[in-house]
């Protein structure tokens, strides 16, 4: 700052000495002007920058799309989007409960007889009991390999033909293992999951199967898988024809590359599909969506909307979404969403028990201005930004993550609450989340498939299998059942 007898010097100096100063000042000002139009645009870029790194740490399984697996060791305490029940934790008045229960005709009975008198010593050996106690001890029998040999007689006829018996299909070889045992492995490994050197450890301690190599159980596979291909073909025309299915797909890796695995669900069926695409050209190949009539129930993947069938959103997926957007922005339009897509769902689920199969007009109309009237209000709190100076870029200007799930709740308001209009429809999609989560797993405990056509087995034999116990069957059954030559088969109904 100048002082007023500096001031007065330049100007008893005269105009020229005037002039010269104040453009020198305005110089000054103008590079300071820049400086602070810089600086204030490179704070404006770091907020930005901590605030998305802020968010990227924010984010979990309960409030974005990450699996629960990447929540690491400090896993946050889960956060129920439900109301809290008033009715106690655990079982409830009037539930039955589950004990073991006596069997009528046990497999053994081991009588305890009284042959003395414990008082007087007189003997009591021919006496008849009073009565007779009874208790159970259910266990399981010793566990060993039982070997069955076939003897096919051969027998020459005076004709000087040599007529020779058939063998069962079972005993194809000099020595082999039987159906159970191959259940029994392919169950271990592709139901329960578990590791080559440890299932083979199980089949030998459990059922001295001394022999039992990698080999081995990859021939049991594919063996299984080939049996499989007419009930696989079944289940997907069945899914193809269904009201309603869920489509979902997640990431595997094979052959050392990433490929993807496709599902199709309903209450009922499990079809699996792998391909080196996540998007369109492995929909296109999998062929169910391009000629499907149903209502499709997924996530926001755009490739889904590329097929002209109906659509559902998964809510699951957009109450997580605007769970952060409440948690860590404080958007209040979020939390009033969340509020009345549980409200919703709440209210279908008491019609539901009523007998209904959609919520009344009504209803639905209230419901509907609710959701219209809170969209608006998140536009009011996330107003567009303004352009950014100089020329202007081709393409869609980057929005906050507000104003693009702002504008799906505005662009897909059907898809987003066909659960009120079409009790069939779910509100979300879990059913299809939790047919893959077993295959997450699988790659979590043995890592990549050595061959694409291992991965296609392992979809196969997990398909039939899930698809089994959804119709109630028990697993190792389902699988006994493939090697006997009668696998299950969903009905013309399953849906």
């Amino acid at each position: 700052m100048l002082t007023r007898q500096e001031a007065e010097s330049i100007y008893d100096a005269g105009k020229e000495t005037v002039v010269r100063v104040l453009l020198e000042l305005s110089r000054k000002v103008d590079q300071l002007t820049a400086d602070f139009a810089a600086l204030k645009a490179e704070n404006a870029a770091l907020h930005q920058r901590v605030q998305t790194l802020e968010e990227q740490v924010a984010k979990d399984s309960h409030n974005s799309h990450k699996p629960p697996s990447s929540d690491g060791l400090a896993k946050p305490k889960p956060k129920s989007l439900r109301p809290k029940s008033e009715r106690p934790t655990g079982g409830q008045p009037g539930h039955p409960g589950h004990t073991l229960r006596m069997l009528e005709k046990p497999d053994r009975i081991v009588p305890h007889r009284v042959e003395r008198c414990s008082g007087c010593g007189r003997s009591l050996a021919r006496q008849e009991p009073d009565r007779v106690e009874r208790r159970q001890v259910h266990d399981l029998p010793e566990p060993k390999l039982e070997v069955t040999e076939h003897q096919a007689e051969v027998k020459t006829c005076p004709c000087g033909c040599v007529n020779r018996a058939t063998f069962p299909p079972e005993a194809a070889a000099p020595v082999q293992y039987g159906p159970r045992v191959k259940s029994v492995a392919v169950y271990l490994g592709e139901y329960q999951l578990l590791p080559f050197d440890r299932l083979a450890e199980i089949m030998r301690d459990l059922f001295a199967c001394e022999t039992f190599s990698e080999g081995t159980l990859a021939n049991f596979k594919a063996d299984c898988s080939r049996r499989l291909e007419p009930v696989e073909a079944a289940i997907r025309d069945l899914a193809s024809a269904a009201p309603v299915a869920g489509f979902d797909e997640t990431g595997v890796r094979a052959t050392g590359s990433l490929h993807w695995l496709h599902t199709v669900s309903t209450r009922l069926l499990t079809w699996y599909y792998a391909h080196k695409r996540r998007g369109t050209e492995a929909m296109d190949a999998a062929g169910i969506l391009s000629e499907y009539r149903g209502c499709a129930v997924h996530d926001f993947w755009k490739s889904y909307f590329d097929y002209g069938c109906d659509h559902a959103l998964c809510n699951s997926h957009l109450l997580r979404e605007l769970t952060f957007l409440w948690e860590e922005q404080k958007q209040k339009w979020a939390k009033e969403m969340i509020d009345q897509l549980l409200a919703i769902k709440e209210e279908v689920a008491t019609a539901g028990k009523a007998g209904l199969t959609a919520l009344p007009s009504s209803d639905q109309d209230r419901f509907l201005k609710g959701y219209e009237r809170i969209v608006k209000a998140g536009y009011d709190q996330n107003p567009a930004a303004e352009p950014a100076p100089g020329p202007k870029r081709r393409g869609r200007r980057k929005q906050s993550k507000a104003r693009n799930l702002l504008d799906r709740f505005r662009d897909y308001p059907s898809e987003i609450l066909a659960f009120m209009r079409d009790f069939a429809v779910p509100f979300d999609n879990n059913q299809s989340e939790r047919d893959l989560r077993m295959m997450k797993l699988r790659q979590k405990i043995s890592g990549t498939f050595r061959s694409f056509e291992a991965l296609v087995n392992f979809c196969r034999i997990r398909g039939y299998v899930s698809t089994a116990r959804k119709n109630g069957l028990n697993a190792l059954d389902a699988l006994q059942r493939v090697f006997l030559g009668n696998p299950f088969m969903p009905a013309g109904n399953s849906s």
